[in-house]
């Protein structure tokens, strides 16, 4: 946690933060219960607000109208779009824009850009990355120094390998893409708009305009071989 996160949460007396809630309250934000929420001075929350128990918001963080905020989220200099959700979110030094379904379990880190109806769902990591309108990152997959076009699907556990040991390198996926389950994307590669990546592929090189990569090993069968080799303990 950040020294600085932390120093302005310590800062505050129960009562000054009793005053903030009330202030908000006023404006039109609701709290459905007030005990666990933390809202620091520089916060800005506009009318039709919800926000749930477990919820921190801190710095020069922004919630526009109509969104949801929690349980169990955690903002840092965040600017959120009108009617986004916010469920079980950490995110920090990033933009998230309207209509956003966010969580559970997500972690949105420094340098994250997030588009008009964005789905992240449960545990999902984006880094230093751009996401663009209507894409669906559903579960298990990290987005790290990639920038990501409209109406991109990625399956399950996939991953931008944005590191080599020495320097970060950058992913681009195109609007409309489909990246397949289990999808290693190995910086810097970029897939071109409608182009598809089959599940279990580690892409190296660039998938063209409306093609398949497919980067994975020809499946064999040995027949007979449990018999064989009998390899489980009660055999």
């Amino acid at each position: 946690m950040r020294k600085e996160i932390v120093g302005e949460i310590t800062s505050l007396s129960s009562e000054k933060q009793k005053e903030i809630i009330m202030r908000h309250k006023e404006n039109g934000v609701l709290f459905p219960i007030e005990s666990g929420i933390f809202v620091g001075e520089n916060v800005r929350l506009e009318s039709g607000c919800v926000i749930l128990p477990g919820s921190v918001l801190t710095g020069n963080t922004c919630v526009s109208k109509n969104c949801h905020i929690g349980p169990n989220t955690w903002l840092y200099n965040v600017s959120v779009g009108e009617g986004t959700s916010l469920n079980s979110v950490q995110a920090y030094d990033s933009k998230i824009a309207e209509g956003a379904d966010i969580g559970p379990f997500v972690h949105i880190r420094p340098g994250s850009e997030i588009s008009d109806r964005v789905h992240l769902g449960n545990f999902v990591e984006v880094k230093n990355s751009t996401i663009d309108c209507d894409t669906k990152v559903s579960h298990l997959t990290y987005i790290g120094d990639s920038d990501v076009g409209k109406n991109v699907n990625f399956g399950c556990g996939c991953v931008t390998v944005n590191y080599d040991g020495k320097a970060k390198h950058r992913t681009t996926v195109g609007n409309n893409a489909f990246i397949g389950c289990n999808t290693n994307l190995i910086a810097p590669v970029k897939v071109g708009d409608f182009a598809y990546t089959a599940a279990g592929s580690t892409i190296t090189q660039d998938v063209p305009e409306d093609a398949l990569g497919i980067a994975r090993a020809r499946q064999v069968n040995k027949e007979n071989w449990v018999k064989e080799k009998k390899p489980y303990k009660n055999m």
